[in-house]
């Protein structure tokens, strides 16, 4: 007979045990551990956690505000959501896909960089014809992030480089590269970042005039919507996305069963930078219109948290994703109106972010505890 003091032991089998839905449980419980946790943090600085976490759906756009500035309502709240939501979407397929073949793509914010600035100085700065730019945008943002994927891919299979640190040393490089032509060439003495690009270019309309609010129109957000159902498709449904997942699971064996995993691995680092690029021309021609020199963003890193919370498949991403926009834009509403510290405010996020990261620790846990149970 087990303990009493076993109880956690089963009630983690509950939430996280083999059985139906094991990873949809495990994630869920992931997101209900850090609510629990962030609550902990907001009684412990004197503040209800309810009226917070209200507050942060709030600021989000999910629930009304009490009152809105001219011109701004519940809907404009929830489209700016959408703004933010939609480079993260991609970040997240981009981690996703990556590790779905076994391999580590932690180079996503040094993609978005490389691909945001490289089509900031080609189009960013011309007077093209507003539907021209933006499809040219998108077009390098691809181009460029399949260039960084391939390079990642083959240096892994053709001279067996771990990809982490082939992804760190090119985060160095293209941040620092990046930045040196920055601050000589494309500086704004003012801001102290890039110079802004022309409004043809931005894939994000500002203040767009529709029943009498001004708006912020994602552009992306159906070809982000577009790319989840793809990879979806992709991964379930065909041929190549079987042999991703054999040779993430075991290349050796792949290898043995005929396949042709060097060319599996490269293909996928084309597709997950392919996607990381789109993540780049969204967020530094999107949602924003310069780019801050010698910062990594951290969109990129917090995108492989987000897969891992979305259970690395399409649909899980695009949730996972919106639940984290959602804390980090009503974070900033929460802080002001309850008065808790912006910082504290974004370690509640954060929280987010680390159980999100665990969650495979909670799933094996829970598989060992299951078979102890069963022994006993």
């Amino acid at each position: 007979m087990l303990k009493k003091n076993n109880i956690g032991k089963r009630f983690l089998v509950v939430c996280c045990g083999p059985g139906k839905h094991q990873v949809l449980r495990t994630s869920l419980f992931c997101i209900l551990m850090s609510l629990f946790a962030g609550g902990i943090l907001l009684l412990f600085l004197g503040e209800n956690p309810l009226v917070a976490y209200k507050s942060i759906l709030q600021g989000a756009g999910i629930l009304p505000k009490l009152r809105y500035a001219g011109k701004k309502s519940q809907f404009t709240d929830f489209m700016s959501l959408l703004n933010y939501t939609t480079p993260m979407i991609f970040a997240a397929l981009s981690v996703a896909v990556a590790l779905t073949c076994g391999i580590f793509n932690i180079c996503v914010s040094g993609i978005m960089i490389f691909s945001g600035f490289i089509a900031t100085i080609l189009i960013g700065y011309t007077s093209l014809d507003p539907v021209l730019a933006k499809v040219l945008v998108v077009l390098i943002g691809v181009l460029c992030g399949s260039l960084m994927g391939v390079l990642i891919g083959y240096l892994k299979y053709r001279f067996n480089m771990n990809e982490v640190v082939v992804a760190i040393m090119l985060n160095y490089i293209i941040n620092y590269v990046v930045s040196f032509f920055i601050q000589t060439k494309f500086i704004d003495p003012i801001t102290r970042q890039s110079v802004s690009i022309n409004p043809n270019a931005r894939l994000t309309l500002f203040d767009f005039p529709a029943f009498g609010l001004k708006i912020e129109i994602a552009l992306m957000i159906p070809v982000a919507l577009a790319a989840v159902f793809a990879i979806r498709f992709l991964m379930t449904r065909t041929r190549f996305g079987f042999e991703m997942k054999a040779v993430g699971l075991n290349s050796t064996a792949s290898r043995y069963a005929g396949m042709e995993v060097p060319k599996i691995i490269v293909s996928t680092m084309i597709l997950s930078g392919a996607l990381a690029g789109l993540a780049g021309v969204t967020f530094y021609l999107g949602s924003n219109a310069s780019i801050q020199p010698r910062v990594l963003p951290a969109l990129g890193f917090d995108a492989i948290a987000v897969a891992l919370l979305g259970n690395l498949s399409a649909i899980g991403s695009m949730f996972a994703s919106l639940l984290v926009v959602i804390f980090d834009c009503g974070t900033t509403y929460m802080s002001s109106r309850l008065g808790v510290l912006r910082e504290i405010a974004a370690l509640i996020t954060s929280i987010l972010l680390l159980f999100s990261a665990i969650g495979i620790f909670f799933r094996s846990l829970a598989n060992r505890y299951a078979h102890e149970i069963e022994e006993n």
